[in-house]
């Protein structure tokens, strides 16, 4: 499996909702997919990046960082080539990375 379906079939798991993972390929040198995801609580929000976080480390990957945890409103799991954005319901629309990044490709994961 890849890092990418790792990490969503993490999200997927701990039923995120409504996944989009763009191909930042050419566009930005931070990572080559973003995935996007939202949780309806904190503790779900906390659960789905925590998943990430155990099955890509499961997999012999690194995770680099995670960022907003705590707080649960946004977490970042910076994977290397893939970053995972897990938003609480009521910031994700705030922050519409969806359209920040509107001429990413939006990629299909099959898993």
């Amino acid at each position: 499996m890849t890092l990418l379906q790792i990490a969503y079939k993490a999200v997927d798991d701990k039923h995120a909702e409504d996944i989009v993972v763009l191909n930042m390929e050419g566009i930005s040198f931070l990572a080559d997919q973003f995935m996007i995801c939202h949780g309806n609580s904190d503790r779900q929000v906390q659960a789905i990046a925590r998943e990430v976080k155990e099955q890509a480390e499961k997999a012999g990957y690194t995770v680099r960082r995670m960022e907003g945890f705590d707080e649960a409103r946004w977490i970042l799991v910076d994977l290397g080539d893939v970053v995972v954005h897990v938003f609480h319901k009521d910031e994700r629309g705030y922050y519409n990375l969806e359209r920040l990044w509107g001429d990413a490709p939006l990629l299909e994961v099959v898993q």
